[in-house]
């Protein structure tokens, strides 16, 4: 899961709710659009803080920058029913919130299962996108190795199916916290909270139908390619969701541009903001010209 690197907003962020065509969603906002506006959209029990740290240097570079949580994705309602949260539904979502913010082209950028999402909203229209970013997001399904963890977080879920989330939920986060390696470096506890605030905010049918996403999402590398859309592939220089070389591949695939962000794995949104920071504004910038 992503660790947000802090949890305060940067003084000239705000926390509120983006009113669309689909329903509210809880955004952090900063900067004015003076060079362009993005939409950055986050990971599987993932949320909009795990762009915390991009908020400042993007908005100091010109950019109005909003990421926001998806449907039943912490801070933002969601049904307790599995047919609102495919693949193309998020997708139509992410095309309402782009609608939203107006002020023309977005650039989108999806983190991990975002990436996906943001491919299924381009793949529906991309028109009102000037560039699309995946950030450490493959061409289909997760490596297997991480399909067979998923399997297991979505079979859990499945079988608490009719218990209250106030009961099922906790039990799950538990069990999740219970696999981690022996020698990982304890999250502090302030994080440790909000990280388990975040999964009991999370819809449980948001999780088990995104989760099915990363296990059985096919290969359609070849449908975004035939977009006319500028395009980056950014990871970490490790990733354990998808191998680094099979994101060189796609990149090649799209015809993208590739970045590879050094002391980062499968968040350099988190891990090293203002190195991908200045790669987002580095391609924007350039996109912007070819246009």
């Amino acid at each position: 899961m992503s660790k947000p690197p802090r949890l305060t907003l940067p003084p000239a962020a705000r926390a509120y709710r983006l009113t669309t065509a689909r329903g509210a969603f809880a955004v952090h906002e900063a900067g004015a659009a003076v060079r362009g506006t993005a939409l950055l959209v986050p990971g599987y029990t993932g949320s909009k803080e795990d762009f915390v740290g991009l908020l400042e240097p993007l908005a100091a570079a010109g950019y109005r920058v909003v990421a926001v949580d998806g449907r039943g994705q912490y801070e933002s309602p969601g049904p307790r029913e599995e047919s609102a949260y495919g693949l193309a539904e998020l997708g139509r979502d992410v095309l309402a919130q782009a609608a939203a913010l107006g002020g023309g082209p977005v650039h989108l950028v999806g983190h991990s299962l975002g990436g996906l999402v943001a491919r299924a909203a381009v793949l529906r229209d991309a028109a009102p996108f000037a560039s699309l970013t995946l950030m450490s997001s493959g061409p289909g399904a997760v490596a297997e190795e991480q399909r067979a963890r998923t399997k297991l977080l979505v079979a859990a879920l499945e079988a608490l199916r009719g218990t209250p989330p106030a009961e099922s939920m906790p039990a799950v986060w538990a069990a999740m916290r219970a696999q981690d390696p022996e020698d990982a470096v304890p999250d502090g506890p302030e994080l440790a909270e909000f990280l388990r605030e975040r999964w009991l905010g999370t819809v449980p049918e948001q999780l088990i139908v995104t989760g099915r996403v990363l296990i059985e999402e096919p290969d359609r590398v070849a449908e975004l390619a035939a977009v006319p859309l500028a395009k980056l592939v950014l990871s970490g220089t490790v990733d354990y969701a998808w191998p680094v070389p099979q994101m060189d591949e796609m990149a090649v695939r799209l015809g993208a541009s590739r970045v590879r962000v050094e002391g980062a794995e499968h968040s350099p949104n988190a891990e090293n903001p203002q190195v991908t920071a200045r790669s987002l504004v580095t391609f924007w910038d350039s996109s912007s010209a070819g246009r």
